[in-house]
C-alpha cells in the first residue's frame, strides 16, 4: 500500500537533492552491471524545464526518498528517465507514486504514450512496470546499440 505522506514535487535536476538521488542511481547500475561499455544514458536540464518535461522527488515528510523524470521526444510521446528510490524505502508504493505523478505530465505535455528503458537485471522495476501497464517493445533511440542490457517499454496513456 502507498504511504498517502509520500508526496512528488517538481525539483531542478541540477539541485543537490537531484544529484544525490541521481547519483545513488548510478552507483546503484554501476554494481549492478559491472560493465564498462554500460552507460545511463543523459537527461539535460532543458529537458525537463516546464513544457517540455519534469524532474520530479518523491518526498516523505522532510526527506527526498525516490525521483524520476519526464521528458517529450515527440509531440504525443514522452519518455521516463531516471527512476529511483532510496534502497531502504522500496516495497513502500513510493515508485507507483512516481510513476502516477510521471505520467500525469506526461498527459499534461499532451504525451498519448510513454515510453521507458530498465535494465535486464532490474526485476523489481521490471515488474513495476508491468504491473502498472507498460509492455515491452524492440530497443528504440539511444538503447538500440545496448539490446544485451536494456529493456525498452511503452504504455499508451
Amino acid at each position: 500500500m502507498t504511504d498517502p505522506a509520500i508526496s512528488c514535487r517538481r525539483e531542478e535536476l541540477d539541485s543537490p537533492v537531484a544529484a544525490r538521488l541521481i547519483g545513488a542511481l548510478n552507483a546503484e547500475l554501476a554494481a549492478m552491471y559491472n560493465d564498462p561499455r554500460a552507460s545511463h544514458f543523459r537527461l539535460d536540464p532543458a529537458e525537463v524545464a516546464p513544457g517540455r518535461g519534469a524532474f520530479l522527488v518523491a518526498w516523505s515528510g522532510g526527506e527526498a526518498v525516490g525521483c524520476g523524470a519526464v521528458r517529450l521526444l515527440d509531440a504525443s510521446t514522452a519518455e521516463i528517465k531516471r527512476m529511483y528510490v532510496a534502497a531502504d524505502r522500496r516495497g513502500g508504493g513510493i515508485g507507483r507514486r512516481v510513476l502516477e505523478a510521471l505520467e500525469s505530465e506526461a498527459r499534461t505535455l499532451g504525451a498519448t504514450r510513454i515510453l521507458l528503458e530498465t535494465g535486464v537485471l532490474q526485476d523489481r522495476a521490471l515488474a513495476l512496470y508491468r504491473s502498472y501497464g507498460f509492455a515491452v517493445i524492440p530497443p528504440y533511440g539511444e538503447y538500440v546499440s545496448s539490446p544485451e542490457t536494456s529493456v525498452c517499454m511503452e504504455k499508451a496513456l
